[in-house]
């Protein structure tokens, strides 16, 4: 239980900074006088960190332990974001949020492949998709802090108290052990053994499943940064909710994606991961097609919970399918290298919303996700399904 709790706080960091990062750009634009597009690249330069990051925290951990990456990964970004709150000017800024994301770009593999390796097969998909529900209470945390903070303090104290991770990771570091097969695959590991990395290309069918692996990562995070960037300016522009009524709809939101990663670990402990993924897929694929043909406050606010419980509710599930279909030496870096390649890709979204909107309005931007759903329903046929397998 403490794995999946260390795990999950470590997502859920991911999920406040983004939240963080996102309220606080005004106030920051205006203390340090930056133009728009200097404002914008603060958020590239962070997803650009935590890409990188994911790469060299993954390899780490297959080398020198869960644990021991995990706690290092929280402490660099809480160190960085830290020091965010003292910037004298964009160029310290661009610096501080790099690093920050570097750290943050290790917390989501690391922390899945910790808590695979430490909970029953049987119930695999369910601490994964735990672990991706700590993901989204970093958000709901970030809209109760962030707006408060902001107006009481600023925006230098809201990076302050977005450091506070730093303690848990000194209180996780003291309290957790290596999960035993982590232990047994580094005490077996021979000299001159092949990378993390060329593990997961080792041959030509390993290689085609972290392709259909990728795909899936692409557009989870692409479906994921494209709603909740652009969504709210939507709702705004169809039935002018206002900021307040904008930050209700992300909550409702961000609380069916919860609900649908805890519905998900239990489909996919019972039916499997392939079947668990088509019928989210399907249903992220209706889900979008009918939000944009909705009208009314009521029926987007519940349109909304519904959208969150499809399109994000497989995320928990990326953590066991991993798991499952790479070795204890390489787990942590098909986690990290593949989920954060995806994010880099999914990071697009907002400018590709933004291009289709400009010529079809963005309820054509938002129902083009329906195309990618498929092309992801497509790409789960080259997984083979591995529900409760042993580890190796």
């Amino acid at each position: 239980m403490k794995s999946l709790i260390a795990s999950a706080v470590g997502y859920g960091v991911d999920g406040f900074d983004n939240l963080m990062i996102g309220f606080a750009l005004a106030a920051i634009s205006g203390s340090l006088g930056l133009t728009t597009t200097q404002a914008g690249s603060l958020a590239t330069v962070t997803l650009v960190g935590a890409v990188l990051g994911g790469v060299g925290f993954g390899i780490a951990a297959d080398y020198l332990g869960r644990v021991r990456t995990l706690t290092w990964s929280i402490i660099a970004f809480a160190v960085f974001t830290g020091l965010t709150a003292i910037a004298q000017d964009y160029n310290q800024l661009v610096v501080f949020r790099f690093l920050a994301g570097i750290g943050l770009g290790g917390e989501f593999g690391v922390g899945m492949a910790l808590a695979a390796e430490a909970w029953p097969a049987a119930r695999r998909a369910q601490a994964t998709s735990w672990v991706g529900v700590g993901g989204q209470i970093g958000p709901l945390l970030g809209v109760l802090v962030a707006g408060p903070v902001l107006a009481v303090w600023g925006w230098r104290v809201l990076f302050v108290v977005g450091a506070l991770p730093a303690l848990l990771a000194f209180a996780m570091r003291r309290t957790l052990h290596e999960p035993d097969k982590f232990v047994e695959s580094r005490a077996a590991r021979k000299d001159g053994a092949r990378s993390p990395l060329r593990l997961l290309v080792a041959d030509r069918r390993t290689a085609v499943v972290s392709l259909a692996i990728l795909v899936l990562c692409s557009v989870q995070t692409f479906g994921y940064y494209g709603i909740m960037t652009w969504l709210p300016t939507y709702l705004a522009e169809k039935v002018h909710f206002s900021v307040s009524k904008s930050g209700v709809w992300t909550a409702v939101t961000i609380a069916g994606m919860a609900i649908g990663m805890i519905v998900f670990g239990k489909l996919a402990d019972r039916i499997g991961r392939r079947r668990s993924f088509w019928i989210f897929q399907a249903g992220a694929i209706v889900s979008v097609l009918i939000y944009v043909q909705l009208t009314t406050p009521a029926l987007l606010l519940v349109g909304g919970a519904v959208l969150g419980v499809f399109v994000n509710g497989m995320l928990g599930g990326y953590g066991a399918l991993m798991a499952e279909l790479y070795p204890t030496a390489a787990r942590a870096t098909a986690q990290n290298v593949l989920f954060n390649l995806g994010r880099a890709v999914g990071g697009l979204a907002p400018i590709i919303f933004a291009l289709i909107a400009q010529s079809h309005g963005l309820g054509m931007a938002i129902g083009m996700l329906a195309v990618l759903y498929l092309l992801d329903m497509v790409a789960v046929l080259f997984i083979p399904e591995r529900r409760g397998a042993e580890l190796t």
